[in-house]
C-alpha cells in the first residue's frame, strides 16, 4: 500500500481511516491505569490517576447537527466528566467533527480553546541524500519492549530529555520515569534515544499498530539544540515506520510551532485537513 497520495487536506483518505487516525493516539497512550472506549459517535480517553485534560479527552466527535439532539448529547457528556471528576474536553477538528460548527457550538456553552494545532502525514519518504551523520561520539539507539533489566536506566534517560525538551517540572520527575517504564513495555512502541558520548540529548517516539504508526515526543535538550537531532530523529521514526510496513506514518504539532511544520514539512509531510481546536469547559452555562 503507498502513502497517501491524493488531493489535500485529506489525501484521499477515507473517512473511515479518517475517524481511525483520530482515535489512534488516544489507543497509543492508553497503558495501564489508563483506557479508551468507544461511545459510537465519540471516542473516550480516561486516566483513573491523573487529572490532565491531555489524559482526559472526547475525540472523533459525531455528534447530530440537530439542536435538540445535540443539546442531549452535549449534556450526557457533561454529565459523564462530572461523575469521573474531570472537566469535559473535547478535540474538535473542522471539516472532520460534526456538527460543522462543533466548535462554535462549545464555545457558545462555556467551553474554551486552548490552543490546537494540526496533525500532519507522511506523503513521501525522507530523503536520504540530505541526512547529516552522526556527529562524533554519537549513537542513535532503537528500543523496543526493552528487558526489565534495561528498562529503569532507559526510562529515566527518557525521561531527562523529554522533561527538559517540553519544559516538564521537575516535581513530575518520578512520575515520568514510571509512565515511560510502563509505556516502553507495550509491544507497538518503539523508543529512539541520541546519546553523544553516553549523555542522553535527544528522543523519539513511535507507536506503531494496526496499520498506522504515530510519532510523538521528538525533542531535543536545550543545550543540545541547533544541530539538526530533532529532524535526524523525525527521519529514522519515519523511514522505520515506513520499513515495517506503516503506511499511515503521522505526528501532530502545535499551531504555533512554525518550526516545526517547516522542519516536518521539508521531510516529507504535509498538513492533514484543518487546524482543531482543544476545547475545555471553563464557563458552564
Amino acid at each position: 500500500m503507498p502513502l497517501p497520495t491524493g488531493p489535500a487536506p485529506w489525501f484521499g483518505l477515507s473517512q473511515e481511516t479518517l475517524r481511525a487516525l483520530e482515535v489512534h493516539p488516544a489507543r497509543a497512550v492508553a497503558i495501564p491505569g489508563r483506557g479508551w472506549r468507544d461511545l459510537g459517535d465519540a471516542v473516550l480517553l480516561f486516566s483513573a490517576g491523573e487529572k490532565e485534560p491531555f489524559f482526559n479527552r472526547l475525540t472523533a466527535v459525531r455528534w447530530p447537527d440537530d439542536a435538540r439532539a445535540f443539546d442531549v448529547r452535549l449534556r450526557d457528556t457533561n454529565e459523564l466528566f462530572a461523575a469521573l471528576g474531570r472537566k469535559p474536553y473535547v478535540w474538535a477538528i473542522p471539516d472532520l467533527s460534526t456538527p460543522r460548527d462543533l466548535i462554535a457550538r462549545l464555545a457558545a456553552n462555556g467551553f474554551v480553546n486552548q490552543g490546537g494545532g494540526f496533525d500532519m502525514v507522511l506523503v513521501r519518504e525522507p530523503d536520504g541524500r540530505l541526512e547529516a551523520p552522526l556527529p562524533s561520539g554519537a549513537v542513535l539507539e532503537s528500543w523496543n519492549c526493552p528487558s526489565a533489566q534495561d528498562r529503569p536506566g532507559l526510562a529515566q534517560a527518557l525521561a531527562r530529555v523529554i522533561g527538559e525538551s517540553f519544559h516538564i517540572p521537575e516535581s513530575r520527575h518520578s512520575n515520568l520515569v514510571a509512565e515511560i517504564a510502563l509505556t516502553l513495555q507495550q509491544p507497538s512502541f518503539h523508543a529512539y534515544l541520541l546519546r553523544i558520548d553516553g549523555e542522553p540529548v535527544a528522543t523519539g517516539e513511535r507507536y506503531s499498530f494496526d496499520g498506522a504508526s504515530y510519532l510523538s515526543s521528538i525533542g531535543t535538550r536545550p543545550l543540545w539544540r541547533g544541530h539538526g537531532f530533532g529532524s535526524l530523529i523525525t527521519r529514522a521514526l519515519a523511514r522505520d515506520s515506513v520499513a515495517g510496513g506503516f503506511d499511515l506514518v503521522y505526528l501532530g504539532v502545535y499551531a504555533d510551532n512554525t518550526r516545526a511544520i517547516r522542519l516536518y514539512g521539508r521531510l516529507g509531510f504535509a498538513t492533514l485537513g484543518s487546524r482543531s481546536a482543544e476545547m475545555l469547559l471553563e464557563h458552564p452555562r
